[in-house]
């Protein structure tokens, strides 16, 4: 019968171990892997990125902020049941201009509203059950 020789554990591992360059390329992979990972599933983002999304959200707050702020100057204003009917009753093209023409989106010492507080003012509005 043959004897199974016995492991020595240095001996394997100075058998096994990797050259440096074999080493090195997998470091470069496992980086590049995790950094693939990390911008597609991660959730990272680059630092302009960021930036673009803050601008974007701190906007959104503004306009959302600015249409309810037209909603209660409809609710203020008299005859509004009839106006709200009116601006159902117009057509989808037609709304923004209703709302824009009857000055609820028009915040204090500004000319002319903007659209996108005109569109969800709108939005509001139409939500509104009589």
């Amino acid at each position: 019968m043959e004897q199974k020789e016995k492991v020595n554990l240095k001996k394997w591992w100075q058998e096994t171990r990797p050259k440096k360059t074999a080493v090195f390329w997998y470091v470069v992979i496992a980086v590049v892997l995790t950094v693939v990972v990390g911008f597609v599933w991660g959730g990272w983002v680059t630092d302009s990125n960021a930036q673009r999304m803050a601008r974007t959200a701190a906007q959104d707050a503004v306009t959302e902020r600015l249409a309810s702020i037209c909603v209660a100057q409809f609710n203020q204003a008299p005859g509004n049941g009839a106006k709200l009917e009116e601006l159902k009753n117009a057509s989808t093209y037609q709304r923004d201009d209703y709302v824009r023409d009857q000055g609820w989106a028009t915040m204090l010492d500004e000319d002319s509203p903007d659209r996108k507080v005109v569109d969800e003012c709108v939005k509001l509005l139409m939500l509104i059950d009589e």
